[in-house]
């Protein structure tokens, strides 16, 4: 990496840190928070279903963007790699949570006023499931890149 690559490192570090300290925060905090106190599980599935769009948007330019600077920084395939699966990830969960968010729609009464075998309850069961998962998956592959560029500085700061 030479002199010019720093700053592009520094805001891939940036970028990286940023979503995962808040899909970290919205996964053990927010989300918690909202069934915790909220009166019903409807109200909390809405505000939590309002803020995960945002957060999966950002990584999908996140890591898009870091993907990107990396051809300039040169820190190689792994964060290259773990970018693309972030913005890939987060693109899945994306389209997951509107999917999931149009058939509760489509339900017309609150989810918990279902039969646990009700197979729209079901479906909604592994849609949730399934964004846990992609989100799961791009918190992983952030920390990878995340993790390899800043060794990737660091191995410069000491040459």
């Amino acid at each position: 990496m030479n002199a010019r690559s720093l700053p592009w490192a520094l805001m891939s570090l940036s970028l990286l840190a940023a979503w995962l300290g808040a899909a970290i925060f919205v996964a053990a905090f927010v989300a918690p928070a909202a069934f915790a106190v909220l009166p019903t599980r409807a109200l909390a599935g809405a505000i939590v279903g309002r803020i995960l769009p945002v957060l999966f948007t950002l990584g999908i330019l996140f890591g898009g963007a870091v993907a990107i600077m990396n051809q300039s920084m040169g820190a190689g395939r792994w964060v290259t790699g773990g970018a693309s699966l972030l913005a890939v990830a987060s693109a899945a969960a994306l389209l997951v949570t509107i999917r999931a968010r149009m058939a509760v729609a489509a339900m017309g009464s609150p989810l918990d006023a279902l039969d646990p075998a009700d197979p729209r309850r079901i479906a909604f069961g592994r849609m949730h499931g399934l964004s846990v998962l992609l989100m799961g998956i791009g918190l992983l592959a952030a920390c990878v890149a995340l993790v390899v560029i800043a060794r990737h500085v660091n191995a410069r700061s000491a040459a």
